[in-house]
């Protein structure tokens, strides 16, 4: 990348930062969209409202845009889970249905999943091997009563990234329904929903796609739409105008937007919105070439300095999220180590977590390389 890029982002100064796995973060873009909502909010009060919901529509065309989706299907949710969860809550489920999942999702993507025992519904978890998911593994566990198939895009726990083009013609092949938690690669990596035949997708803002937390993209395809009850409804789910509030009729909104209940967060909208531009404007797949290239040069430096990779570096197995072991340290020893250094990591499942994104630079990788023992 270049320093534009590196100037927008003032955790620079102060830190080498990689740990976008956990929260990134907000470039100066995104700060200044926030702002400017806090000053138009307090010196206007409503008189912007109309300019807010045009801006929360770019939002929305800029979020279709970065996955191939159309506009009309998106909503803006309060995070990952509460996306996942519109999904599973609102399927017409049967007794003796099943989901098919994976034993290495971050929570987020099963207990929406997991709770649905309750309406006879069973949750199959295909193994994680070595830092790795056989798609062999996943696909065994499919029967003729698998519903849903439903996996992270990249593993938090391991940066494995999922072969979502080939579980999506799977899925589609069989009427099975693709749903994916995409937030631990959605602003890192290249996704078309269309192509991978996604029919449902979810990522709240603050991890790679660097906006604020508490903003989330919904996807939901519009064969799928009309299949998806509402389960949580209100004003804005329906059709409505100021003037006929009173005339109460259940016809929910066009589109994915039915799933927005009431008021939008719209300053994190406005967050959102900053971030998308600055991803689309750089160009998601010339990020993904540099984080591919950057990953797997620190994944060489872990090798040489005797770490165990977790990580699959596979041709479309690598992702922005390199994990790694060391027999002699504990990987929360190693985290506190690099942050004394104001080197910071994260560690999960006994890993230390590695994540740059597009504005770090082999520099940086150096010297987290040279703090490790």
């Amino acid at each position: 990348m270049n320093e534009r890029i590196r100037a927008l982002f003032p955790v620079t100064r102060e830190y080498i930062y990689l740990n976008h796995a956990a929260i990134g973060p907000l470039s100066t873009p995104v700060v200044k969209a926030m702002q400017a909502y806090l000053i138009e909010a307090s010196r206007e009060g409503s008189l912007k409202w109309p300019i807010w919901m045009k801006e929360a529509e770019g939002a929305r065309q800029r979020a279709a845009q970065l996955i191939g989706a159309q506009p009309h299907e998106i909503a803006f949710m309060r995070n990952t889970s509460d996306g996942l969860a519109a999904i599973a809550n609102g399927l017409d489920w049967r007794p003796g249905d099943n989901v098919v999942a994976c034993d290495c999702e971050f929570p987020a993507n099963i207990y929406p999943w997991m709770r649905l025992a309750t309406r006879g519904v069973e949750l199959r978890l295909a193994h994680e091997r070595d830092g790795r998911i056989a798609l062999d593994d996943l696909f065994a566990l499919v029967d003729d009563r698998t519903r849903v198939i439903t996996v992270s895009f990249v593993q938090f726990g391991s940066g494995f990234r999922m072969d979502l083009g080939a579980i999506g013609a799977f899925c589609r092949e069989r009427r099975i329904l693709f749903v994916v938690d995409a937030i631990q690669g959605l602003g890192a990596l290249s996704l078309d929903v269309h192509r991978d035949r996604i029919d449902a997708l979810s990522a709240d803002a603050h991890k790679f796609l660097l906006g604020p937390e508490g903003i989330a993209i919904l996807f939901i395809s519009e064969r799928l739409l009309d299949r998806i009850e509402p389960t949580v409804v209100g004003w804005t789910s329906v059709k409505y105008d100021f003037d006929r509030l009173l005339d109460y009729r259940l016809e929910y909104r066009d589109g994915a937007a039915r799933f927005e209940p009431g008021s939008l967060n719209t300053i994190g909208v406005r967050g959102l919105r900053a971030a998308l531009d600055l991803l689309l404007d750089t160009g998601i797949e010339r990020i993904e070439s540099y984080l591919l290239g950057l990953t797997e040069y620190l994944a060489e430096g872990l090798r040489a300095k005797g770490y165990h990779l977790v990580s699959s570096r596979r041709p479309g197995e690598a992702s922005a999220i390199v994990c790694c072991t060391h027999e002699r340290y504990r990987a929360s020893e190693l985290c506190q180590r690099l942050a004394e250094r104001r080197i910071i990591t994260s560690h999960r499942l006994g890993r230390l977590r590695i994540s740059p994104h597009f504005y770090n630079t082999r520099e940086e990788i150096d010297v987290l390389l040279d703090a490790l023992p």
